[in-house]
């Protein structure tokens, strides 16, 4: 037996010289190839290389392809999810759960996002955006323009909290303000409701500053919005914060009734 190892050994070791004359033919062959297959060989493998690659950022992109609709509770948010989903107007009640849906944008390119309406509840709203923000690619905080002047510091205190919590990502999504609701005679105008929001952030960082986030302690979260001593204003935060005016509502089953056109097209920059 110990004979036959050593010849074993000594004819190759084992497995290593049972292939050797597999590979000194396969060394021949190559070296005797046409050097234009060999160049068409190298190309194939470095588009299949390139290929691998792409889908690799292509599916760490795809994770983040979800919108998040956030906002108060009658913001309006179920109705604009609808509405972008369907066209139509539906009746809808405060949602103690998140509601979920593809959504093809209108563009030539034919992409989706992840549509994710969340609850506007007090007890429930940083809850759900804990849990979904790691995935947003963007996020529309939804105001209801009617209501605004008697809502203006609950609105400004979940902003502040959602912008605080954007900020503190490892990629910062996109982020709109939508002012829902400007079919009602009374709702207040993108451009007042920019005023007064930023004077309310402007006091709430003071006293919000030291509040707790509802982000985990390894996030890198600044301490307030906007630069220290100076009025605030949305234009001194590292993200683009966008307003626009729409209403959800219309008449009722009247596809074209709606004014979302803008919130659609900024949805289609998204994508």
């Amino acid at each position: 037996m110990a004979s036959a190892d050593s010849r074993r050994v000594a004819d190759g070791g084992g497995a290593g010289g049972t292939f050797q004359p597999y590979l000194d033919s396969l060394r021949q062959e190559l070296q005797q190839t046409d050097p234009t297959l060999l160049s068409v060989v190298v190309a194939v493998l470095a588009v299949l290389l390139t290929l691998v690659f792409w889908k690799l950022i292509r599916s760490r992109r795809s994770s983040q392809r979800a919108v998040l609709l956030v906002g108060l509770c009658d913001s309006g948010k179920t109705l604009l999810f609808v509405r972008l989903l369907t066209g139509l107007y539906r009746d809808t009640q405060t949602s103690i759960t998140d509601s979920c849906a593809v959504y093809r944008v209108n563009n030539n390119r034919g992409n989706s996002l992840t549509l994710i309406d969340l609850p506007g509840h007090e007890s429930l709203r940083l809850q759900f955006l804990e849990r979904f923000k790691s995935s947003a690619r963007a996020i529309v905080f939804v105001v209801d323009s009617a209501a605004f002047q008697r809502e203006v510091k609950d609105v400004a205190e979940f902003l502040y909290q959602v912008l605080i919590d954007s900020m503190g990502l490892k990629n910062t999504p996109s982020f709109l303000i939508a002012c829902n609701k400007q079919d009602i005679a009374m709702a207040k105008s993108a451009k007042l409701i920019q005023q007064q929001l930023e004077k309310e952030l402007n006091t709430l960082r003071v006293t919000r500053s030291a509040a707790p986030s509802t982000l985990d302690s390894s996030s890198t979260a600044p301490a307030q919005l906007g630069k220290k001593g100076k009025e605030f204003e949305f234009s001194q935060l590292p993200l683009k914060v966008e307003f626009l005016e729409c209403s959800a509502k219309g008449g009722r089953g009247d596809v074209g009734s709606a004014d979302i056109q803008d919130l659609e097209k900024w949805l289609a920059k998204m994508a």
